[in-house]
């Protein structure tokens, strides 16, 4: 029976709380649903916002250039990131936007980026 004091309510403990999780196991939470929901960029939706993953690994050093010039572009894990636009006929180039800047990608390249599309509240 709960009392209409909220000072003596206050202390009482909830009963829908969760119990204390560690940090690996938090982490471990994220990681699971992320890798659900995660997409590659070039799946993302146009102007479906969504935070960058991860990067694929690189399958030979070609590719590994790839990656590195994506990074130092701003396609870091939790960057914020949307397609603007496609190019017209086919779909190439993407406008994407990382950040607050925004860059003109490839589709090959758009596939190396792991995204997970943030909620719609």
């Amino acid at each position: 029976m709960h009392s209409m004091n909220p000072a003596t309510d206050a202390a009482a403990p909830s009963t829908l709380s969760a119990p204390p999780m560690s940090s690996s196991a938090a982490v471990a939470a994220v990681a699971a649903t992320t890798a659900i929901t995660a997409i590659t960029l070039d799946a993302l939706p146009r102007q479906v916002s969504a935070r960058v993953v991860e990067l694929h690994a690189a399958r030979d050093a070609s590719e590994q250039e790839l990656l590195l010039r994506l990074m130092e572009i701003g396609f870091l894990p939790g960057e914020p990131v949307r397609i603007l636009a496609a190019g017209f006929p086919g779909d190439d180039p993407l406008a994407v936007r990382v950040g607050q800047t925004t860059f003109a990608l490839r589709r090959h390249e758009a596939a190396l980026v792991r995204v997970a599309p943030e909620a719609v509240a």
